[in-house]
């Protein structure tokens, strides 16, 4: 007979915060002044609502960061990067977005920096920053993060990142993509990542280092921890799943040329597609058998 009673002052309680966010939220956007352009569209209350969390709803210090992400998109401008300016980079699949989501319905990129050909640090970042902006843009509404899968398969000192470009990527994700990272899973890593992981952890802010697992095969707590996220009927063999996981450089650059299209429309500016991937949507056309006379 408590019930009724409990279950009312819960739902104040949410309400009051609820109420309470979204005065913070206000007060952010007045805050940061009149906004046009992109730097408007880029705005909405859900983008602020991140910044405010991930600054622990201080408005001043959200401000601030948020205020840093615009400048530095001003700029960069990823979401003017096409496929085709950073495909070398993941030729060999070195991060991919999966075909499956997550049970939250979450996006999932799949890394395997085993992959890793190159060290050119811009080249990664930038080859990152794209792939996550696709992410973003591809999320089923009213979702607003992305979950990251990384095999260890073929990994070693020999093809990993240097640090200085690590701390780099960890320093634009932690600072301009705030919130959007639900679980990073690092899958059977070899025993000596953990010492690379080390340094680079240092870099590392509280909140996302909590979202970084080290799962392991055949062990209890690491099973549980991928099914509470993934359907074992889509997930790769090399996590433990039942799909094999193959990557087709051209059937992705033809799903990427066609993400190009949606991102230029959604931000408002020309796609021009690059030869490459003309010849790539040349190849799916079905050239016409001569006439019989």
């Amino acid at each position: 007979m408590y019930s009724v009673p409990f279950f009312r002052r819960k739902n104040s309680k949410n309400l009051d915060i609820d109420s309470l966010h979204d005065a913070k939220v206000n007060e952010l956007r007045a805050a940061l002044g009149p906004l046009s352009g992109r730097s408007l569209q880029y705005c909405t209350d859900a983008c602020l609502r991140r910044y405010l969390e991930a600054r622990n709803w201080n408005v001043e210090k959200a401000k601030k960061m948020l205020e840093e992400t615009l400048q530095w998109r001003s700029t960069y401008k990823p979401e003017q990067i096409c496929w085709h300016e950073v495909a070398d980079v993941g030729k060999n699949g070195l991060i991919s977005r999966a075909d499956f989501h997550d049970r939250f319905g979450r996006i999932v990129l799949i890394m395997r920096p085993g992959m890793q050909k190159t060290t050119a640090g811009e080249g990664n970042l930038r080859h990152l920053v794209y792939l996550v902006e696709n992410a973003i843009l591809s999320l089923p509404e009213g979702q607003e993060q992305m979950t990251w899968l990384i095999d260890f398969t073929g990994w070693s000192l020999n093809t990993n990142v240097p640090i200085k470009v690590a701390r780099d990527i960890i320093y634009v994700l932690q600072n301009h993509y705030p919130e959007r990272l639900a679980l990073i899973a690092l899958y059977d890593p070899p025993r000596i990542f953990q010492a690379f992981w080390k340094v680079v952890s240092y870099f590392v802010d509280a909140k996302s280092f909590h979202k970084v697992q080290f799962l392991y095969p055949m062990r209890k707590e690491s099973e549980e921890i991928m099914k509470s996220y993934f359907d074992a009927e889509n997930l790769p063999t090399e996590f433990g799943g039942k799909k094999s996981l193959k990557y087709d450089h051209e059937e992705f650059s033809r799903l990427m040329a066609q993400e190009d299209e949606k991102t230029a429309k959604f931000w408002g500016f020309d796609y021009k597609p690059s030869n490459h991937v003309s010849k790539l949507h040349l190849r799916e056309e079905v050239v016409p058998e001569p006439l019989v006379e």
